[in-house]
């Protein structure tokens, strides 16, 4: 009946603990594919001697094309997606298949990692860690996005909307849903939970952020078109999209002041020498920045204490930045040319 997925590239430092997870969940399982997206460091290997089917991709194709190639393979009417970075509760995928279950309005059901990483490498990965849960925790519900990492689909529901676009590396998830979303319930629950080795240093983590966020604008165009009407059939209900909120990482009040705080920071520190008063732009802004979000900033006090505040907030403040940048160069990009994943969404 189910059918665990697990997209790989690389990933044979989490990959056992990955397998061990969904090998201890306290539902059978029927099958466990890995796909195996030609992974140079014997993640194949690995998996093939933990009795996992192993589906190896000729060439990198990308998150994409493992997960349509996992679910092409499957034979479960249900299909649970688990990233190989990652590890399940052992009623992880029990908890996501009786919600799927009970209501048959939901065709997604997609949990969340917890506050803790999976393996712990630092600041930089405990705050990314740290922002994930809370991000997430405060959109529990109906929502308009799946994420990957933790969910489980009905196959039907997944063929029925064409699956994956391959032309996209990142933000896959969220194209995938302007589609889903239409026709199918998304839920966001607790109950289904893992924990995850996220990005552990300050660079990697804004380069992938800065990626990401290039893409924004042309995401915004992709759902603009999609709930138009797209080419799309509407669900037979307009109960599924009217009330799901948005899956929302970062509050445009944060991202805007973090980013007037750091720009005006970096403008105003050649001047504060002679003239201290310069600095009260930053300053007032940064009061802000903490303001607009501070349920938050509660949820890092109650998981990490008061001392971890400053560390969170200074790289938060950084990633505010690097979303504002990244959506200007994506808009630049779109002005001078429609990109690939501004191009048409793909047909069921």
């Amino acid at each position: 009946m189910i059918s665990v997925i697990v997209p790989c590239y690389n990933a044979a430092r989490t990959l056992s603990a990955c397998l061990r997870s969904v090998r201890q969940q306290c539902i059978p399982i029927k099958e466990v594919l890995v796909v195996d997206d030609a992974s140079v460091d014997g993640s194949a290997e690995l998996a093939e001697r933990l009795d996992c089917t192993v589906i190896r991709l000729p060439v990198n194709g990308g998150v994409s094309a493992a997960r349509n190639a996992g679910a092409a393979a499957a034979t479960g009417e249900i299909l649970f997606f688990a990233d190989a970075d990652g590890a399940l509760a052992p009623d992880a995928v029990a908890n996501a298949v009786r919600l799927l279950l009970a209501d048959p309005e939901y065709a997604c059901v997609q949990g969340m990692y917890g506050p803790d990483p999976l393996v712990d490498d630092g600041p930089v990965e405990r705050y990314k860690t740290l922002h994930g849960y809370l991000w997430r925790r405060r959109s529990v519900g109906r929502v308009r996005t799946a994420i990957f990492a933790l969910a489980a689909i009905r196959r039907d529901a997944f063929q029925a909307v064409g699956g994956f676009d391959e032309r996209l590396r990142d933000s896959e998830d969220v194209e995938f849903s302007t589609r889903f979303g239409r026709r199918f319930g998304i839920l966001l629950t607790e109950t289904v939970t893992g924990w995850h080795d996220d990005v552990d240093r300050l660079v990697p983590m804004l380069r992938e952020q800065l990626r990401r966020s290039r893409l924004l604008p042309s995401m915004m165009l992709i759902e603009r078109r999609t709930r138009a009407g797209g080419g799309i059939p509407a669900a037979p209900t307009e109960r599924t999209e009217e009330s799901a909120r948005p899956l929302v990482a970062n509050r445009a009040p944060t991202v805007l002041c973090g980013a007037m705080t750091v720009a005006s920071g970096l403008l105003a520190v050649p001047t504060a020498l002679w003239s201290p008063w310069t600095l009260a732009v930053p300053m007032v802004c940064l009061l802000a920045f903490v303001v607009s979000d501070l349920p938050m900033v509660r949820g890092v006090v109650a998981h990490r204490g008061v001392r971890f505040l400053g560390v969170f907030l200074g790289l938060h403040l950084l990633v505010q930045a690097t979303i504002v940048a990244g959506a200007l160069l994506g808009a630049v990009r779109e002005v001078a040319g429609p990109t690939m994943a501004a191009a048409e969404p793909v047909k069921p």
